[in-house]
């Protein structure tokens, strides 16, 4: 039987990269997925084909996950659109970098929010529906560069940092409800934003790792994919590196 099957996932973030890469490997073990991203333009929709040709339900919603009221709404219409909701995973994020002295106040507000405020803005939606249901897995999506912080990502590095520290939290709160809360942190990925870098940057990253390589999307969606599941019924308030030993 599909780990997921017969449960209803929403992912933030996911018209593309790692966001679409979860919601893929989630509906290939039988989920039926919610995605939102701030448009549902032609990635989104390209996004709803890919997942709707592996024989589940899906939709995408246009959302700005940083702002409280429309997250509450989205949520509400998932949740009479879907039935329920067992699965949470935030992963919207951008970045603003730059070195902290040279950083604005836009800079620094603009990554709390989206990175940070709207994990909490949909935890905060979607957990009275899992205690009715007695159970749910929320992930959180950090990074590596919130455990151990990153020159020049200030702003991003703090609010990984409050992701993990939120998944932990969560799950205090939550665990006699049945809920379950979790971190990924990747490290160096292999996506359009990674390749983009130059050449001897990327060398000098994947001369830091132990493995020799930078991860996949799909490194992370089977991460994503174990925590998810009941392959990880007795795991919660943990932080996972998938990051080919980088930071031990």
């Amino acid at each position: 039987m599909a780990l997921l099957q017969g449960k209803t996932a929403l992912i933030t973030g996911a018209a593309r990269g790692i966001g679409k890469a979860i919601a893929l490997k989630f509906a290939a073990e039988g989920a039926n997925i919610a995605f939102t991203d701030l448009v549902i333009d032609e990635n989104g929709q390209q996004t709803e084909k890919e997942i709707a040709a592996l024989g589940v339900k899906v939709k995408g919603y246009a959302s700005n996950a940083a702002d409280f009221a429309q997250t509450e709404e989205v949520v509400n219409q998932i949740k009479a659109d879907f039935g329920s909701i067992d699965i949470l995973v935030n992963n919207a994020g951008i970045t603003k970098d730059g070195l902290m002295l040279r950083m604005t106040e836009q800079q620094w507000d603009a990554v709390i929010a989206v990175n940070l405020k709207s994990a909490f803005n949909f935890i905060h939606a979607c957990t009275p529906i899992m205690m009715r249901q007695r159970g749910g897995s929320i992930i959180n999506m950090s990074s590596v560069v919130g455990v151990h912080g990153n020159a020049g990502q200030c702003n991003y590095s703090a609010s990984k940092a409050g992701l993990i520290a939120l998944a932990k939290s969560i799950a205090q709160e939550m665990g006699a409800k049945g809920i379950r809360a979790n971190a990924i942190a990747p490290g160096f990925i292999e996506t359009a934003m990674t390749a983009a870098l130059p050449e001897d940057i990327r060398k000098e990253w994947v001369q830091k790792i132990p493995l020799r390589r930078g991860g996949t999307v799909d490194d992370i969606a089977n991460t994503a994919l174990y925590l998810a599941s009941d392959l990880s019924s007795y795991v919660s308030g943990q932080v996972i590196q998938v990051d080919g030993g980088m930071n031990m």
